[in-house]
């Protein structure tokens, strides 16, 4: 079985631990969003992991993060809640990884997994703050913190 098998093989196991993980986790906006719905952005995000796998292509990895950099800070999400999505996905996979593959699959197969992961979480993570630099911070009321220091 090689590393593309095993996550079309395993998918279901995968993603149940990885929603279970979320809902561990507590992560707000996914509690919020419900299980079914967060089982969903997990799965769309297995199958372009298995994508980026066999085609050995990151494009569209990195083109589905920046567009849920864009849904998920309109919508209020935190970052860090975003972030939380691929670990936990990939820390499934990686359990996977060391249960059913031989050891000397183990590094090709976490290389390849934590480079497309990898490569995701750094496009949500420019994307996301390149929209949050361009809102508009409320700034602080400095006047009230230094009434009455006048002589």
């Amino acid at each position: 079985m090689n590393l593309y098998d095993l996550l079309h093989t395993h998918a279901n196991e995968i993603l149940n631990e990885a929603v279970e993980a979320i809902v561990r986790g507590r992560v707000k906006n996914y509690v919020v969003a419900g299980q079914e719905h967060t089982h969903a952005r997990l799965k769309a995000l297995l199958a372009l992991t298995q994508r980026a796998v066999k085609e050995k292509n990151l494009l569209p990895m990195l083109a589905h993060a920046e567009l849920i950099a864009s849904q998920r800070h309109s919508a209020g999400f935190d970052l860090w809640e975003v972030q939380t999505a691929f670990n936990v996905l990939e820390e499934a996979i990686w359990k996977r990884i060391i249960k059913d593959l031989p050891p000397d699959q183990f590094a090709e197969a976490l290389g390849l997994v934590s480079t497309v992961l990898g490569a995701g979480k750094d496009a949500l993570a420019r994307s996301y703050v390149s929209l949050a630099s361009k809102t508009k911070s409320p700034s602080l009321n400095m006047q009230s913190l230094f009434a009455g220091t006048e002589n």
